[in-house]
């Protein structure tokens, strides 16, 4: 399992609300950032997990792919905001 959803799954966070928080990252990902500040995840645990995302980025990617999303719309935002 990706170590992301292992995280939020440890915070009992459901399928439901990762697959919602995904599919916003893909589509939004400036708007994910407000999703994940609602989950109520600790702010320790929330560093940990930015730190992780940081050190490597492709986890959101595997992560994307394990929930069966499309990432080339993570790219495409990606690209947007970079414009």
């Amino acid at each position: 399992m990706n170590p992301i959803i292992a995280i939020l799954k440890e915070h009992n966070i459901s399928d439901s609300q990762i697959q919602s928080l995904f599919q916003t990252l893909t589509e939004n990902p400036l708007m994910a950032m407000g999703v994940i500040g609602q989950l109520g995840i600790a702010p320790d645990k929330l560093q940990q997990l930015m730190a992780m995302v940081m050190q490597n980025p492709a986890l959101i990617k595997e992560a994307v792919e394990e929930l069966g999303l499309d990432f080339s719309q993570v790219e495409a935002a990606k690209s947007k905001l970079q414009q």
